[in-house]
């Protein structure tokens, strides 16, 4: 009976800690890596582009796109509501109104500057080009996983981070939307250096079949009398 109730108490103990901690690799025995350093908005992979645009539209451009993702997968991925997409997507729009009405504000100027009479045309056009381009089958989980993370970060940060938020990770979110499977079952290759061997010529064996000094090669050694050996 001690036993079964220490096992009791362990498994407890183990679900507590499981539903404390939100899972950080959730979807993986062994997180894919799609890391990414730093960007400022105008290179390739990012998004659409903005040609013409002035660093600061390029921010607004990084932040609007993060959110985009953010928002795609608070729908996407509540198969797994331990990601806490929904909450955190939420708590973002909550907390970080003004910041995100700035950039809103920011891509107004950039497509009324650009394209005159049709900014609002082209405006709605590269919101909708934005949220599809973050829509995933095949990539799904490394997505989630990604937004989740990216997700509970901005929580942790004060109102007007998250513009650098997006500059440090989108990169990394743009990275989650190519289809990875588990690194668990990833391919691993040992390189194992081919054993040399002696010559098989007869000119390097005596008549005892011992193998001739001159003949050694790699860890084959003459052994006295007894023949050749590998060390």
């Amino acid at each position: 009976m001690m036993v079964f109730r220490q096992l009791a108490m362990a498994a407890a103990a183990l679900a507590a800690t499981a539903q404390a901690v939100p899972a950080s690799a959730y979807l993986f025995w062994v997180q894919p890596s799609f890391s990414g350093g730093p960007v400022n908005g105008d290179e390739p992979g990012l998004g659409l582009a903005m040609p013409k645009a002035t660093p600061a539209e390029l921010k607004a451009h990084l932040l609007w796109n993060m959110r985009a993702g953010l928002n795609v997968a608070a729908l996407q991925c509540q198969f797994s509501p331990i990601l806490f997409t929904v909450p955190n997507y939420n708590d973002l729009l909550a907390k970080n109104a003004v910041e995100l009405n700035g950039a809103y504000k920011a891509l107004e100027g950039y497509f009324k500057r650009t394209s005159a009479k049709t900014w609002q045309k082209a405006l709605d056009q590269y919101t909708t080009k934005t949220y599809n381009g973050f829509s995933t089958m095949h990539a799904q989980l490394g997505f989630c996983e990604t937004a989740a993370a990216i997700g509970r970060e901005a929580r942790k940060l004060n109102k007007g981070q998250l513009t650098q938020l997006a500059t440090n990770r989108m990169r990394e979110f743009r990275n989650s939307l190519v289809p990875v499977g588990d690194m668990m079952h990833a391919r691993r290759y040992i390189q194992i250096p081919a054993e040399q061997v002696p010559s098989m010529d007869k000119q390097c064996w005596d008549r005892k079949e011992r193998l001739k000094p001159q003949c050694a090669v790699g860890r084959w050694s003459m052994a006295g009398s007894g023949g050749s050996t590998a060390s």
